[in-house]
């Protein structure tokens, strides 16, 4: 029984190194079409994308407002009321855009 262990063993060895230079092979294409990394162009790159467009437009309307805000209370000299306001308006805007951006086409009027 010992012998037909070994031989099994060997023949496990055998195809276990098979496979695995099967999938090294494999791998090494994969990467040489990708480029390397993470592939890009697919729905990860999409998301990223998206994540940053809604990053980026929430940040944006939040400064606008705090700019504006701040510039209208040294216009009047209101102290930070003004500033206050405008703030709460940057980010009733800012979320505003998020919604904007992911509502379904529908919600939006067919656009």
């Amino acid at each position: 029984m010992t012998t037909d262990k070994n031989v099994s063993d060997r023949e496990l060895r055998a195809r276990l190194e098979r496979l695995q230079a099967e999938l090294g092979s494999k791998e090494e294409e994969r990467r040489a079409e990708t480029g390397g990394g993470l592939p890009v162009g697919g729905s990860f790159g999409k998301a990223l994308s998206a994540g940053f467009t809604v990053l980026s437009e929430f940040v944006a309307a939040i400064l606008v407002g705090t700019l504006i805000g701040w510039q209208v209370d040294r216009w009047f000299g209101t102290g930070p009321w003004l500033l206050i306001l405008f703030l709460g308006l940057g980010v009733a805007a800012g979320f505003y855009n998020v919604f904007r951006f992911v509502a379904p086409k529908d919600a939006r009027g067919g656009e």
